[in-house]
């Protein structure tokens, strides 16, 4: 560890009317871990119209300081007036280290706070850990496999993480922490402005919340076989995925892509379906109990990486599959 004592580590945190995301609540998790091995002092960031109930969230979740920046021009994302309180404190309290949310805010917040203090970003991170020197190395996808990233001079050491990586820790209420309230900067004439917000409910079980997820892959074949995979997923309760060739197809909608370029997921149980088992996908499973395959090639590198496989053509072994399960249901309901 170096001699010179490091500096916080910071959670930008995302809130959505008064709550705060999950995504926001796992980061400072890790955040308390990483403050702890450090022998620094964990603090997050968070902007609204009402932020009293999510400071409050935030020191129960590990924050010691929360840096409140409260006003009604603040309700939205304001790329404006985001990007600019966040680097007016970095700049006066110096974070060590500084971690966002994957999200839509997070994807586009981080790289300009990013190009603002001239320091780097680690986007898309699957681990966060510390080295022997104390610097933060970020696990991130890449050519097939994870790749390790350190940012040896820049301060703070910057990366973004999606919801799914890191587990939700579970509150403290009986923690204290200081919530410092944020002078809000002059939002009298915004260049961007938000119109209208459309909101739109997702479609069947959502990804990140579900026990069990079936995954399926090009191995469908076509709409039909797809329509197999809903099939399996309304049996057993599931969320349904895709990888990346179901969506090109048209197949299912992107929301519903699991994997570097689509949502982490840690569902107890995964079931992935006429799928090959590529980094890429399997990058965006963490931490499931059981896994489960079925592809026709017995070569499938899916077969590495699961607890249970079964080689059988899909469009052939789904059917009765789904039988099954919906006899043993009505079995258990006639008892």
């Amino acid at each position: 560890m170096p001699n010179k004592k490091p500096g916080p580590v910071w959670v930008v945190a995302e809130q959505n009317e008064g709550a705060v995301e999950v995504v926001s609540l796992q980061l400072l998790g890790r955040a308390r871990q990483l403050a702890d091995e450090l022998g620094a002092a964990c603090e997050a960031v968070v902007m609204g119209s009402e932020v009293e109930a999510a400071a409050g969230e935030l020191v129960a979740a590990g924050a010691d300081r929360v840096f409140a920046a409260q006003s009604s021009a603040l309700d939205i994302y304001q790329p404006a007036a985001y990007p600019e309180i966040v680097c007016s404190l970095a700049l006066e309290h110096r974070p060590d280290i500084l971690l966002l949310g994957s999200t839509c805010m997070g994807r586009e917040l981080a790289p300009l706070v990013a190009a603002r203090l001239n320091t780097g970003l680690a986007a898309h991170c699957t681990g966060l850990e510390l080295d022997a020197e104390g610097r933060l190395k970020q696990q991130v996808p890449a050519y097939g496999g994870l790749m390790s990233i350190v940012c040896p001079e820049k301060r703070p050491q910057m990366a973004t993480v999606a919801r799914g990586v890191f587990q939700t820790p579970e509150p403290d209420g009986s923690r204290s922490g200081e919530v410092v309230a944020v002078t809000v900067p002059d939002m009298a004439d915004p260049p961007v402005r938000t119109l209208e917000i459309v909101k739109r409910p997702p479609a069947g079980i959502a990804l990140e919340d579900s026990c069990v997820v079936v995954s399926g892959g090009a191995g469908a074949g076509g709409p039909e076989g797809w329509e197999m995979m809903r099939e399996l997923s309304a049996a057993l309760n599931a969320a349904l995925g895709c990888t990346r060739p179901v969506v090109d197809e048209g197949w299912a909608s992107p929301e519903t892509m699991i994997g570097q370029s689509g949502k982490m997921i840690c569902p107890q149980v995964y079931i992935g379906v006429g799928l090959s088992g590529e980094q890429q996908h399997m990058v965006g499973i963490t931490g499931a109990r059981l896994m489960a395959a079925v592809n026709c090639d017995p070569k499938s590198p899916v077969f590495d990486q699961v607890d249970i496989g079964i080689v059988e053509d899909c469009r052939t072994f789904l059917p009765v599959l789904i039988e099954k399960i919906k006899a043993f249901r009505r079995e258990k309901q006639g008892e």
